[in-house]
């Protein structure tokens, strides 16, 4: 099973959490407690990039210092 060390970096402008691991930024697209993470990649890399492609279900994912929540 593959692992992601995901960092959190500070929020896009629609406040969506960022998140960075190994040079790739990342976003939670649906940060509520009650909600499985949906994290997705960001367009051509860029902070504000809208959500691209959505990581494999197999991945583990590990939150550096911990998944930020809406809630």
């Amino acid at each position: 099973m593959e692992k992601l060390k995901l960092k959190f970096i500070g929020l896009d402008s629609w406040d969506r959490p960022v998140y960075m691991a190994n040079g790739v930024l990342y976003v939670d697209v649906n940060p509520r407690r009650r909600y499985r993470p949906q994290i997705c990649t960001k367009c051509n890399n860029e902070f504000d990039g809208e959500p691209d492609t959505p990581i494999s279900e197999k991945t583990e994912v590990e939150f550096d210092p911990s998944r930020y929540l809406w809630d």
